[in-house]
C-alpha cells in the first residue's frame, strides 16, 4: 500500500477522507464538500469541490472516475472521465459532473460523487523509426478484432 499525503481544507473538516468501499476496491470515494445543495438539471454540468488536496509521488497519477451506481441509476457521470490529477498538482480535487439523466439530481454535502484511482505511469522516451514491428492485428482499427461470442 502506497502512502499518499492528503491535506484537508477547512470546508471539509467534518467530512470523511476518501474511502475504499471494500478491501479490494481500486477506487476511493470522493465526497462533495459543498455548503449548499446543488440541483443539477438534465444536460447540465457543474464543478464540485471535494475539500481535499493530495501530493502524489513521482511517476504516479490519480484518476477521477464516475461512481457506477450514480451513472446507472441517475445518469450522473464525470464529464472528463477519467479526470487526470498529475503528481505536481497541489490544488483541491474538483469533480466535473454532468447529468445525462432524465430528471434533476440533487447533490448534497457529504455525498459520494466520484471515485479516485491512484496508479503508477511511465513517461515515454519517443524513438523515431521508419517501420514498426508486425502484429496479428496490424493496422486494424475499431471493431477489427470482431464481435464474436466466446463459448
Amino acid at each position: 500500500m502506497e502512502q499518499i499525503r492528503i491535506k484537508v481544507l477547512e470546508k471539509a473538516n467534518d467530512l470523511p477522507l476518501p474511502n475504499y468501499g471494500t478491501s479490494l476496491s481500486a477506487g476511493a470515494d470522493l465526497i462533495a464538500a459543498i455548503d449548499a445543495s446543488v440541483i443539477l438539471q438534465p444536460g447540465e454540468r457543474c464543478l464540485i469541490g471535494t475539500g481535499v488536496c493530495i501530493a502524489l509521488p513521482r511517476n504516479y497519477e490519480a484518476q477521477i472516475r464516475p461512481r457506477s451506481g450514480l451513472a446507472v441509476k441517475h445518469g450522473l457521470t464525470v464529464l472528463n472521465s477519467p479526470g487526470t490529477i498529475d503528481a505536481d498538482y497541489r490544488g483541491e480535487l474538483i469533480v466535473c459532473i454532468i447529468n445525462h439523466g432524465q430528471e434533476p439530481f440533487v447533490i448534497e454535502r457529504g455525498m459520494r460523487i466520484a471515485q479516485l484511482v491512484i496508479a503508477q505511469f511511465v513517461q515515454a522516451d519517443w524513438q523515431i523509426c521508419v517501420e514498426l514491428d508486425d502484429t496479428d492485428r496490424g493496422e486494424g482499427r475499431f471493431g477489427s478484432t470482431g464481435l464474436k461470442s466466446v463459448s
